[in-house]
């Protein structure tokens, strides 16, 4: 298996540091506001990535961070009348609630950043006794970029590069360089959140809350790093820049990932514009499957665009995933099992997967699967090859989640097996006004019935 990695610029065989075992740490959101479908398109891609490497029989353990304290979450409480922790535990609860409404379950850990400032503080010190770290009286202590000297090699930035680098709560006049950032920020107003250290009481930099959690779980090194795009720099690269300073191992992370942006009606989502989605927001309109679907048929690197029409497809192609699953699981064929039939479903498992090994080149894969269902449209299975090419289907949704086997199991009542009968033999008997009083009767009870060269296909609506 190959995977493009950010830290080399090219696709690296994938090989985690302890055989079989994968440590994995994707950046969680800020808690202060609803999550919407850019959230989605990052948590959903390492979602069915952490399943497929477990498919593979990888034992994943995938650690996720949610940033509970950071000036965001501090404004908006304030705007609110709230507390900040309130607001963010408020909010907290809402992204579990989406996560799991998308069917995103495959987190081993969510770590509130609240819950780990012994281990910030711990790095904080380190990395001021290592003369990393500076202290702006009455301000924060910084980390000074100039003292590690591959700064950059992340974002293939120098030093100097950094200095045009506006993190978010990085802005001092009194820094040695512009893109110095803060690790730790003093207690400016009574009512902020902080906690008690040696060098003034004060809360946590953005970076330096990743770095404490992931030494916490994984150690100084681990296998995998994921976050969207916009999080190169300058967060990634701080988060190299501290635990390599603090350890002295290199490199903190074996293989970055990095997802592509989403826009909407090729913008950039923003409420100013209008085209902010929430996540449930979009799922009071459509169903997980979709936007898992949009999601997964795209190149997890790639930057995608969220259109009406993009969905209309993406509702089609799930309909034709399922019509195929649900007639090859209802195959009732008496015919012996043809060598031939057999070539093309190890065809269809072999180059699926082996399109999802060449950096889960996921758009290759599913054109595989839908290549096979062309063909397999015209052909008749035995009921034993049926049975594999549907627990085949079983396996991709286990890891991507687009499928409704649910609905595709539903027995489907006597009564309107009887209706789709008779509606068929008034066809045979050309007796089309009834054939259409039946097909409407059938849909009045929440059911399609479709004519395919088969026989009639019933399945709920």
């Amino acid at each position: 298996m190959k995977i493009f990695n950010t830290l080399t610029g090219q696709k690296d065989e994938f090989k985690p540091l302890k055989g079989k075992k994968v440590n994995i740490f994707v950046c969680g959101p800020t808690v202060y506001d609803y999550s919407h479908i850019g959230h989605a398109r990052n948590y959903v891609s390492f979602d069915c990535f952490v399943k497929y490497l477990r498919h593979k029989k990888y034992n994943v353990f995938y650690l996720q961070n949610i940033t509970d304290i950071d000036d965001k979450i501090i404004a908006r409480a304030r705007e609110k009348g709230v507390t900040p922790k309130d607001l963010a535990l408020a909010f907290e609860k809402e992204y579990i609630k989406d996560m799991k409404a998308l069917g995103v379950n495959s987190v081993s850990k969510y770590a509130r950043a609240t819950e780990y400032v012994k281990e910030i503080i711990s790095q904080v010190k380190r990395l001021q006794d290592k003369g990393f770290a500076y202290v702006i009286e009455g301000d924060g202590i910084y980390y000074s970029i100039d003292k590690f000297k591959n700064y950059g090699k992340l974002a293939g930035r120098t030093a100097l590069d950094a200095e045009d680098a506006i993190s978010r709560i990085d802005y001092s006049k009194d820094k040695k360089n512009r893109g110095d950032f803060c690790l730790w920020k003093f207690k400016q107003q009574e009512e902020e959140p902080s906690w008690a250290a040696s060098f003034g009481d004060g809360r946590p930099g953005w970076h330096i809350e990743d770095t404490a959690i992931t030494e916490k779980f994984f150690g100084a090194q681990y296998d995998v790093h994921g976050g969207a795009r916009d999080l190169i720099f300058p967060h990634h690269e701080a988060e190299v820049a501290q635990m390599e300073a603090i350890s002295g191992k290199s490199p903190l992370v074996k293989y970055w990932m990095h997802v592509g942006f989403l826009t909407v009606n090729g913008q950039k989502m923003s409420k100013s514009v209008g085209n902010f989605i929430t996540i449930s927001e979009f799922l009071r309109r459509n169903q997980p499957k979709h936007l898992r679907f949009f999601i997964a048929k795209n190149l997890w690197s790639s930057p995608i665009d969220y259109t009406e029409s993009t969905m209309i497809e993406v509702r089609s192609a799930i309909d034709r995933i399922e019509d195929f699953v649900r007639k090859i699981k209802n195959s009732n064929s008496k015919i012996a099992s043809k060598t031939e039939n057999q070539t093309i479903i190890k065809e269809l498992k072999t180059n699926f997967y082996n399109e999802l090994d060449d950096d889960f080149n996921t758009p290759k894969a599913f054109a595989v699967l839908f290549d096979f269902i062309n063909k397999a449209n015209q052909i008749e299975f035995s009921k034993k090859q049926a049975s594999e090419v549907c627990k085949f289907f079983q396996e991709i949704n286990d890891i991507f989640g687009i499928i409704d086997f649910k609905k595709i199991n539903q027995k489907i009542p006597a009564n309107i097996k009887k209706l789709a009968k008779d509606r068929e033999l008034a066809r045979k008997n050309k007796e089309w006004q009834k054939a259409d009083q039946l097909r409407m009767e059938i849909e009045k009870q929440g059911y399609i019935v479709e004519d395919t060269p088969t026989g009639p296909s019933i399945k709920a609506n």
